[in-house]
């Protein structure tokens, strides 16, 4: 009794740990919660409507009616209307003939064109599923008859449907994010936590030079890490890697001062290497969930859509699936490329800043 009585009073004493025992479960609970949600809806769709007619005008109504698509006027030509893809701003593209209204006023049948972005499969094949559906329930209901709007269907990056073309990649940057945080955070802890920390202190070493040289190797090991996962990808799922292997490991690099910064900073708000392990968790749960790794962050509630420009993930997600499966280039990625590069500056100086201070 004495020894439960010791263990309790230690816990409750011990404000780190109280707030990972019973906030972090509940911030958990609430993202998972809302972040999470096989439902695949407000699919943004890019629409090139050659009829313009008062038929296109309601089969575009009974697509966008349910709330599965968002339909916007296509951004560039039709002959160039996969840039969209590659920007992320549409995941489908609409293409109504000009004699739209002509054949299903004559009962005669109409072919409708569908671009998808093949890269994740299985929204790709809800997406066609939806479109098939209301197209149906369009002639039955709105014309009357059955003469049925076929569509005819292209996925591009992906036409096989393979859903390991899309987790593949996605794994790669979560296996960067989760390597870096963890050792870095852990391994600083434990010299503290072994007491080598303080003799590290004694020696001539400068406060930078102590930095670097605990935060580099981690960041070796990290492209080590990416290039191994990167080879398996390609080599053994036969992954075809479309984009540029140069841009990818240089933008990787600028990812890594963000990820070292967050392990770092962890290391100066915790005592043990078990509470680093559990701050490094509770991170790496919350970014892979808001990043878009299972769950396309347009299916997400508003809330959440704008808690996710906060996860530094989310960007280089985009990055690695983009230049891996679409061979996005430096113009296409430059909004990404960007944040990625303020995040990687206010993180890791925040945290220089922090630890700096901390083993002073």
């Amino acid at each position: 009794m004495a020894l439960i009585r010791k263990e309790f009073t230690q816990v409750l004493r011990d404000r780190i740990m109280l707030g990972m025992i019973f906030v972090m479960p509940i911030i958990q609970l609430f993202v998972l919660g809302y972040a999470i949600s096989t439902d695949v809806k407000m699919i943004s769709t890019a629409v090139y409507d050659y009829d313009n007619s008062g038929h296109s005008r309601d089969y575009l109504q009974s697509l966008s009616a349910g709330g599965y698509f968002d339909i916007q006027s296509g951004e560039w030509p039709l002959l160039h209307a996969d840039e969209a893809f590659k920007n992320n701003t549409h995941s489908a593209v609409l293409i109504i003939p000009g004699d739209f209204s002509e054949k299903l006023s004559t009962a005669e049948p109409v072919t409708v064109g569908l671009m998808l972005d093949g890269s994740n499969a299985n929204t790709a094949s809800i997406t066609l599923g939806y479109a098939s559906v209301i197209s149906s329930r369009f002639n039955e209901c709105v014309l009357g008859f059955k003469a049925p709007i076929s569509l005819r269907q292209r996925r591009l990056y992906n036409p096989e449907g393979e859903s390991v073309y899309f987790v593949v990649p996605g794994t790669v940057a979560v296996l960067l994010t989760m390597f870096t945080v963890l050792l870095t955070s852990m391994a600083i802890v434990r010299e503290r936590e072994v007491g080598t920390l303080e003799q590290l202190m004694v020696t001539p070493i400068s406060i930078p030079a102590l930095i670097l040289g605990k935060t580099i190797p981690f960041a070796v090991l990290g492209y080590i890490e990416m290039s191994v996962a990167l080879a398996v990808g390609v080599f053994w799922f036969k992954i075809p890697f479309a984009g540029s292997w140069t841009l990818l490991y240089g933008l990787s690099f600028i990812y890594l001062f963000t990820s070292l910064g967050v392990g770092m900073f962890i290391s100066t708000v915790t005592k043990t290497q078990q509470q680093a392990m559990f701050f490094a968790w509770f991170f790496s749960i919350f970014t892979i969930l808001t990043s878009g790794f299972f769950i396309p962050i347009a299916n997400m509630p508003t809330v959440v859509q704008y808690l996710t420009y906060m996860n530094p993930l989310r960007y280089f997600m985009i990055i690695v699936r983009g230049i891996m499966m679409k061979g996005a280039t430096f113009d296409i990625l430059y909004p990404e490329i960007l944040a990625m590069i303020i995040f990687g500056i206010v993180v890791f100086a925040f945290a220089w800043l922090r630890f700096s201070k901390r083993v002073a």
